[in-house]
């Protein structure tokens, strides 16, 4: 019996209208072009603007996008998961609200929360589904909106991030195609280093916290740019190791868009060079569970059926690992 891979079928990507570049920044706080751009890599970044607009409305137009460009049928979803940090509301599933508005009528949902690593975390669940013959169809989402927990009065964090969304379609494959193999980790000890202070069950929201901006994120940059830079690093090659994969067998390295130096210390490990990393860092700077798909939105036209891609995340918590995956169709 021919065994059943999870293979991405379709992408779909939307980023806000309204550009935040390095320039505007300089009115903000104290920074200039030239620092970020050598320390970061970031160029602009995309905020969504507009009452009442959340992480919903970008990964419903992401959705939209994906089903749209692939003629696809919601109602044919079996699942919907929003990989996102920022979901709409508390309590009340942003994922459910995405499948009912994009017509998803027979899919259950559900969000799922990694920082960073929401969306590599998602495809490792969504493969799972498939690879068990339950579902057919799961749409995963990555999603935020980073502009609604950042200070932008405070240099550290403001400079990094940005809002998007990016989609992809997971369905059974046949050929061998698709998630092949994945390495997953955390660590608690990343809550003292990346982390939102109140707001959740240990520090409610009360007027001080209000005051005392404890709802913004925080991060202690040096020490988190250490453990990004090492463990990235150390599960890329780890997959290319466990697999018997060299460089030259890798196609593309699709690695989270946090900071260019870290996406190159990552390329270096694993020894592939600039033309085969994906970047649009540049662009969108990190747009936490959103940076995954939107790598592979921009990249679609360049994929070839039976590519070999390595992604590479980390994010709060600590959160981070790889999945090796043969990309499945040419578009």
């Amino acid at each position: 019996m021919t065994k059943i891979t999870a293979a991405i079928s379709a992408v779909g990507k939307y980023v806000p209208d309204y550009i935040l570049t390095n320039k505007e920044l300089e009115t903000y706080v104290e920074t200039n072009d030239e620092w970020i751009t050598s320390r970061t890599g970031i160029k602009e970044r995309r905020i969504l603007k507009g009452e009442g607009l959340g992480t919903s409305y970008m990964a419903i137009k992401a959705a939209e996008d994906l089903l749209q460009k692939s003629k696809g049928n919601a109602a044919e979803i079996d699942l919907v998961i929003v990989a996102t940090a920022t979901p709409d509301l508390p309590v009340a599933s942003t994922a459910a609200y995405v499948a009912s508005k994009i017509g998803a009528v027979n899919a259950f949902s559900y969000d799922l929360q990694a920082a960073c690593s929401s969306f590599l975390y998602g495809m490792s669940t969504a493969a799972s589904y498939i690879e068990s013959g339950r579902y057919k169809k799961i749409l995963l989402i990555g999603a935020d909106k980073m502009s609604s927990i950042i200070d932008y009065k405070d240099r550290a964090t403001c400079i990094i991030f940005g809002d998007g969304a990016g989609a992809a379609l997971f369905e059974p494959n046949n050929e061998g195609l698709g998630l092949q193999d994945e390495y997953m980790r955390s660590d608690g000890i990343g809550r003292d280093f990346l982390r939102i202070e109140a707001g959740g069950s240990i520090m409610p929201p009360t007027l001080d916290t209000v005051k005392e901006k404890k709802h913004f994120v925080y991060q202690e940059g040096k020490t988190v740019f250490k453990y990004a830079v090492s463990n990235m690093a150390d599960v890329s090659e780890k997959m290319l190791t466990r697999n018997n994969l060299t460089e030259e067998d890798i196609q593309w390295l699709v690695p989270h868009q946090a900071n260019k130096r870290i996406i190159e210390a990552t390329a270096k490990r694993v020894g592939v060079g600039s033309e085969k990393v994906m970047m649009n860092i540049h662009k969108y700077g990190n747009t936490t569970s959103a940076t995954l798909p939107l790598l592979l939105a921009d990249y679609e036209e360049q994929l070839k059926k039976g590519d070999n891609l390595i992604f590479a995340a980390f994010g709060g918590g600590f959160t981070w690992g790889a999945i090796y995956l043969k990309w499945a169709y040419n578009s």
